[in-house]
């Protein structure tokens, strides 16, 4: 199945899923604020396959990212913040199906299983993948980039000795 990732390239899940495509030579791509806004500054240039869009907020980014996938992924860790809530209210608003993967609930082995199954059953041909920020939630863009990239090998179809490994940056 060939799925094109995409997100609002904001730190932690966003930023993971990213990495995670890049890395296993998949397509992307995603709406970002206007600036290129992330909270850790400018989103590096090395993402160009992202559209800039013409305002800085988050929301309208956010939205545009719903509507223009099939699905939406989100992972958090604890208390869902402002921005995954709207997320997930956009999504119910122009009837997109969504998963919540709350990962202090979920393994990182229980969480791949749902997520490929979920996968498997909605077949996306494009994916956003949201969540929580890595400022509040430490350690989300290593679990995320983790369990993304070992779902995205098998419902993809990668083999592991067809990508080759590209330098990622550290979240921070």
């Amino acid at each position: 199945m060939k799925i094109k990732i995409i997100s609002g390239g904001q730190t932690g899940a966003d930023r993971a899923a990213l990495d995670a495509a890049i890395e296993l030579g998949m397509d992307y791509g995603g709406s970002i604020p206007k600036g290129r806004l992330a909270e850790d500054g400018m989103l590096d240039l090395r993402y160009d396959k992202m559209t800039e869009l013409k305002s800085y907020n988050y929301d309208a980014r956010t939205k545009k990212n719903v509507i223009d996938s099939d699905a939406t992924l989100i992972f958090t860790m604890g208390a869902i913040g402002d921005g995954t809530t709207y997320t997930m209210e956009v999504a119910q608003k122009y009837n997109r199906p969504f998963l919540h993967i709350d990962l202090l609930d979920e393994t990182d082995r229980e969480a791949v299983k749902i997520v490929k199954k979920w996968i498997k059953k909605i077949r996306p041909n494009i994916l956003n993948v949201a969540g929580s920020r890595e400022s509040t939630s430490r350690g989300i863009y290593e679990k995320v980039f983790k369990i993304l990239k070992e779902v995205l090998m098998e419902v993809a179809g990668i083999e592991p000795a067809t990508f080759s490994l590209r330098t990622r940056r550290s979240p921070n």
